[in-house]
């Protein structure tokens, strides 16, 4: 596939100022426009103050958050961030603005994160995605399985209602690592 050889992952760094006001921007947008009419745009807002400003991605990077901007071509098609947890990857953030979406990106970016699970030492990703959130399906196309479900207390009287996903990595032989 001719479109999948255009995509790259740009890394951010906590001492790139430019690349996480970047980061920033395009996460708050696709953010948005995604979550307010599964959330509502006030626990949203809540949410990108808490994650999605510069301070708080450049924080986030400061422990141990890897963050890529994920390009098609020239244009930033979206972002993926992830981190070690529990003896996993703990995939937190996977998103792609809605103009991107269907060009095999999404599977791109599940290639390159494995790559990188499998570089840090791990076999395993796991995610928690809104159970509303029509990105399930997407995570289960991928080949995600859901294991369990939670509710997390993030202040400002919201709360998360998600399901958790995990993605075994198949070894070299093609069994289940």
């Amino acid at each position: 596939m001719t479109q999948q050889q255009t995509i790259s992952f740009r890394k951010v760094t906590g001492t790139d100022t430019e690349a996480v006001q970047q980061l920033s921007v395009l996460a708050t947008r696709i953010v948005k426009e995604h979550f307010d009419p599964i959330i509502g745009s006030a626990q949203n807002d809540y949410m990108i103050s808490r994650f999605q400003t510069a301070a708080a991605l450049t924080e986030q990077i400061n422990h141990g958050y890897t963050y890529y901007i994920v390009c098609d071509g020239l244009a930033n098609a979206g972002f993926i961030a992830f981190y070690p947890r529990e003896g996993e990857m703990y995939l937190s953030k996977f998103y792609l603005d809605r103009t991107e979406r269907g060009k095999g990106i999404a599977k791109a970016m599940l290639n390159f994160l494995v790559q990188e699970t499998k570089k840090a030492g791990f076999s395993s990703i796991f995610l928690n995605v809104n159970r509303h959130n029509e990105a399930v399906k997407v995570y289960e196309h991928l080949g995600f399985r859901k294991i369990r479900e939670e509710k997390n207390d993030i202040g400002n009287g919201y709360v998360m209602d998600d399901f958790v996903y995990q993605y075994t990595i198949p070894d070299v032989h093609g069994d289940s690592a």
